[in-house]
This record gives C-alpha cells, structure tokens and sequence, in this order.
C-alpha cells in the first residue's frame, strides 16, 4: 500500500504499472479512500479517547489495524509535521462519521482544523522534504539526505547509481539555510557566493515556531558544512544566510 502526493498520482501509478512482473496487481484505490491525520504533542492522548489500542506499544512508522471510534480501519503512527502524529485511512462511505468523532474528541485538547499551508511550514522546520520542491527525479536519497531509508542489500531500481554515489559522495547535498531580518525565501531564488552561482532555494517559508526565515537547498559539499555562509538574491537584492544543522525546530515530538 502506498500512499503517493495526490498531485504526482497518475505519474507514480503509471511508472509502478509500467514495472509490474509475475502475479503482482496494481489497484487505485484513491477515490474510495480518505485520509485524515492527527497531529501534535497531544496527537496519542486524543487518539485514546478513540480507541483501546494499546498506543504506547506503537513504534513511530508502525501501523495497525483496529477500531477506532467504532470503525475497524488501518491507521499509522506517520505524519510530515514533526510532531507526534497518526494517520487514518478511512473507506470513503465512514468518512463523515469518523470526521465528527475526531472533532469531537480534540475539543477536549483545543484541536485545531489545519491544512497543507500549515502541515508545509512544519514539515520545512523539520527538514522533511515536500517531492516537486526539494526532491523530485533529478535528486537522489544521498543527495537529500535521506540514505536512511535506502537499503543497499536489497535490490531495487536504481541500486547501481545510489551505491556508487554513497560511496564516492555526491557533488551538493541538501541543507538548511537560516536568515535574519525580514528576508522571505522562496522556491527557485539563486544562492550565491560572491559572484558564483551555488544553486536555487527549494522551499522556503517564515518559520512560525522560530519567528525567522528559514530555506532548504542544494549547495556543493564544499559549503555543506554548518556555519558557512552565503547569499540569497531576492528580489534583486542579497541576503546573507548561514547554513545550520537540521533539524531546524528542535523541540518536535515525534517518537
């Protein structure tokens, strides 16, 4: 079961259809499926008010089968915010019911209602990356620091050329960019250094929790190092920016 950006459907179901061998069948099941995830600090405590899961046995990426307010459905210990969280996936019929009663239980917990507007700052403190910005197919998982989820004993498309990268280290890696001042960060803004060309902002945003611009980009690895500095052209002026360890917001509890 994957569950893929809404926006690259048709491309990651065509590519999967594309590869498909042996007694394998591939099913979209995205008009019949909702997803609704609950995220926060207060994300385990509400979703006990729920369902008698035992959550504290649930590891951070793990998933289950169980009721939930009265709904036998599967639901994971996932999220892209940083904190702790859980998604449901919902048939789409018990959509509304399962909506109300998660409403319901996070009054207790001053819930809010959000949208990807919000869930896109957090996952940017975090340094998570949003596919179409930071990562895309001209990227690979060592370029953006995500070799943690590459197993290289495994075989897999493209296995050749990630070893081969790891191994030799790419040419630029992903990293994260703080500024000072008033300075607004957005996709696709040149980063200098002098008059040298480094690369582009990939995502960039003011950061509600830090209360100061933040930006994730590619740079060569002779400037990945935390502490070098460099410039950003916006709106045709420079912004010194510094680049830092990620994550960006220390204090998320995910698990």
């Amino acid at each position: 079961m994957l569950i893929v950006n809404a926006s690259n459907l048709k491309k990651d179901y065509d590519w999967l259809a594309s590869h498909i061998e042996g007694d394998v069948k591939l099913v979209d099941m995205s008009d019949d499926t909702g997803l609704l995830a609950i995220q926060g600090p207060n994300a385990q405590k509400l979703m006990a008010e729920l369902t008698d899961f035992d959550l504290d046995s649930m590891a951070y990426y793990k998933s289950a089968v169980a009721s939930v307010a009265g709904l036998e459905i599967l639901f994971s210990r996932t999220g892209y915010t940083g904190e702790d969280g859980f998604e449901l996936y919902i048939p789409r019929e018990d959509c509304g019911p399962m909506w109300e009663a998660v409403q319901a239980a996070g009054k207790k917990y001053n819930m809010q209602l959000v949208g990807l507007g919000a869930r896109d700052s957090l996952r940017l403190e975090m340094k998570m990356a949003l596919y179409g910005n930071d990562i895309d197919q001209t990227t690979t998982p060592i370029e953006a620091g995500l070799s943690w989820i590459v197993d290289l004993e495994k075989d897999f498309i493209g296995k050749e050329v990630i070893a081969r990268q790891k191994a030799e280290k790419p040419e630029r890696r992903l990293i994260c960019l703080e500024f000072e001042g008033r300075a607004f960060p957005r996709p696709g803004y040149e980063i200098v250094d002098d008059d040298k060309s480094l690369g582009k902002i990939t995502s960039g945003t003011f950061s509600p929790s830090l209360q100061k611009p933040i930006a994730l980009g590619y740079l060569p690895l002779s400037k990945v190092k935390a502490g070098s500095t460099v410039e950003v052209i916006i709106r045709d002026r420079r912004h010194p920016a510094t680049v830092v360890k990620p994550p960006f917001y220390k204090n998320a509890s995910h698990r």
